[in-house]
């Protein structure tokens, strides 16, 4: 499956955004999903995770409150609406699919997108 990132850019402390992942190329429905994030000289964490078809949704402690995942099965699509941007958000985000829902609660995943930059100032 391929997965396509969007939705992300530059903005300010305490702006939202919202990322989308498009997927094409297997069945969506079967694939649990996950968004991770890399900043520069860090390593890639885990932000949010949510089962095949939407019902459990999981958060590293960095997004509760602010973030949630979402996702549309009908249009092939993940999302990620982020509230109250903080600098130490900015950073490339990532989705990931895996049929294995343990996988991406782990911070695994079969497929990766290619990230979208978000870049929060101050």
């Amino acid at each position: 499956v391929q997965l396509v990132e969007s939705g992300g850019g530059l903005v300010q402390a305490g702006s939202s955004l919202r990322l989308s992942c498009t997927a094409s190329g297997g069945t969506f429905s079967s694939y649990a999903m996950a968004w991770f994030r890399q900043a520069p000289g860090k390593e890639r964490e885990f932000v949010a995770g949510v089962d095949w078809n939407g019902e459990r949704t999981f958060y590293a402690d960095s997004g509760k409150g602010r973030f949630a995942i979402s996702r549309d099965n009908a249009k092939n699509t993940l999302y990620l609406q982020m509230n109250s941007l903080k600098t130490e958000d900015t950073a490339v985000y990532y989705c990931a699919a895996d049929t294995n829902l343990r996988t991406v609660q782990l911070g695994g995943g079969d497929y990766w997108g290619q990230g979208t930059q978000v870049t929060v100032s101050s």
